[in-house]
């Protein structure tokens, strides 16, 4: 006996385009580190999909930015400038109070507070805590508070990195909570079923300010977008279109799976080692 769920659609005819799946018309989203870079573009990639936009991260100034944009693309923007370490609770209240529910959450808070690149038995034990708390128990908190307030079901994208898919030399604690990440996606994806989808985005070199900050030396963009088979650079806005994919219906029959938004790229570039030296040059 073929069994089909009522919200499987193996017949679309005339009454529906597919691209009527990729809307979000009237969905509650909370984007948390949102104040710049592929935060900022998620948070404006939800807005022209339909959403209204609880934004995040720890200067007000940056998300007002962020906020105008959403407006901007006719929908609402509700700012909650804070340290999401330990306040997903409160941002999650937030959205429900203000918007009346929650439908999308996407964990993309992270990084590193401290730019310096080195090995891993080079690195501080208050290092590698701080990078795990930022960038995989933030996350963790997160869909905590989204799971609890998505009473009709919803999703949860975690913005991993392609740092965690593969050995990341001198970036090793960003590594290896973004493999957590990854790790947590899939078990969630499997415990939040079938109400909540969970799945993740991995970008790859993607311009931000951030990245910026990072490299430092002029010129490594062209060695980077070298090293990518499209041969170049990803934008947030990339990184944007894949979030608005999977927080949509189109992809109704995806969960615990990650993207790799990476202009085909799947092995790891060196260009981290060479910061490296010229920072051990200059001690």
């Amino acid at each position: 006996m073929l069994v089909i769920s009522q919200g499987a659609k193996l017949f679309r005819g005339h009454a529906m385009s597919v691209l009527d799946d990729f809307k979000l018309s009237g969905k509650v989203a909370v984007v948390t580190g949102s104040g710049q870079g592929i935060g900022r573009g998620i948070a404006w990639g939800l807005a022209e999909a339909g959403c209204d936009v609880v934004i995040n991260a720890r200067r007000k100034e940056d998300l007002e930015i962020t906020a105008k944009g959403i407006e901007e693309r006719g929908r609402k923007a509700l700012i909650y400038d804070a340290d999401i370490r330990d306040n997903s609770e409160k941002l999650g209240d937030l959205a429900v109070d203000s918007f009346g529910s929650l439908d999308i959450w996407v964990n993309n808070v992270g990084g590193s507070d401290e730019k310096k690149t080195r090995t891993l038995i080079d690195t501080p034990d208050d290092t590698f805590r701080n990078q795990l708390e930022l960038n995989l128990t933030t996350a963790f908190q997160g869909a905590k508070a989204a799971a609890k307030r998505m009473s009709s079901g919803g999703a949860i994208i975690n913005i991993s990195s392609g740092a965690g898919m593969r050995g990341s030399p001198f970036t090793g604690p960003y590594a290896a909570a973004k493999a957590g990440m990854l790790n947590m996606t899939e078990t969630l994806a499997i415990e939040l079923a079938p109400k909540i989808r969970v799945n993740a985005v991995s970008p790859g070199p993607v311009v931000t300010e951030a990245f910026a900050e990072v490299l430092g030396a002029d010129g490594a963009e062209e060695e980077i977008a070298a090293t990518i088979p499209l041969g170049f650079l990803g934008t947030p806005d990339d990184i944007a279109a894949a979030v608005v994919f999977l927080a949509s219906p189109a992809s109704r029959w995806i969960t615990g799976r990650n993207l790799l938004v990476a202009g085909g790229r799947t092995h790891r570039a060196y260009q981290y080692q060479a910061r490296l030296e010229e920072d051990s040059g200059q001690d």
